[in-house]
């Protein structure tokens, strides 16, 4: 079975079981499954996937997205460009420096993304806090490779260094996250619930750092 999604042709595989409810998923191999009830007409089944439309080919962009390799930076030339909120930009106009070597080069915009972030979360944090009516122990940007962001059990918060190249809203969006993890330490229902309020649109900011988070890098 196929279904025209935007400008796309997709194919459905289709399986019919006694169950009670439709489900589609999308896999990391782009394989697109719909679980249906016995029964269950063609038309109702592309009427499912057509309104799931904008996910499947978010998750399908997610998919190609991946399989991409970052390109390795050589930090020479000013047509190579570096991500700052989100933004493309020349090294030298984020540090000014084009005469060392790569190594000093790639030192020196470590240390502008760590003190940037640390700005930018300083302010940025502030009406959150309000909001959610906590206060952090401490705030401290980090190197993570596997992390944007962390809160301990004591109330410290981290943030990964490498957020300063995301946009301000996918910054806000981790900051909530922490934020809310002093109020639930897990990601139950009410951690959710807690952060949907503050951003209901929050799946869309998962959604960037899960596509862009292989290219912001140094």
């Amino acid at each position: 079975m196929q279904i025209q999604l935007e400008d796309q042709m997709v194919t459905l595989h289709v399986q019919y079981a006694k169950r009670k409810k439709l489900s589609v998923t999308v896999d990391g191999s782009d394989l697109i499954t719909v679980k249906a009830p016995k029964g269950t007409s063609e038309e109702t089944i592309l009427g499912a996937v057509a309104s799931l439309g904008p996910k499947i080919l978010e998750k399908l962009r997610s998919n190609a997205a991946a399989r991409q390799v970052p390109k390795v930076k050589a930090y020479e030339g000013d047509e190579e460009t570096f991500l700052y909120l989100g933004k493309e930009h020349a090294l030298y106009e984020l540090i000014g420096d084009r005469q060392a070597d790569a190594g000093e080069l790639k030192l020196a915009l470590k240390k502008f993304y760590t003190a940037s972030l640390k700005k930018i979360i300083a302010e940025r944090i502030k009406p959150y806090q309000t909001q959610l009516r906590v206060k952090p122990k401490s705030i401290e940007i980090v190197e993570s490779r596997t992390k944007w962001g962390s809160c301990s059990f004591d109330g410290k918060l981290t943030f990964n260094y490498r957020l300063a190249m995301a946009p301000p809203e996918v910054i806000d969006y981790v900051i909530i996250h922490e934020l809310c993890h002093l109020l639930h330490m897990n990601h139950d229902r009410s951690f959710w619930r807690r952060l949907g309020s503050i951003m209901p649109d929050y799946k869309e900011k998962e959604a960037y750092l899960a596509r862009q988070g292989q290219f912001m890098t140094l």
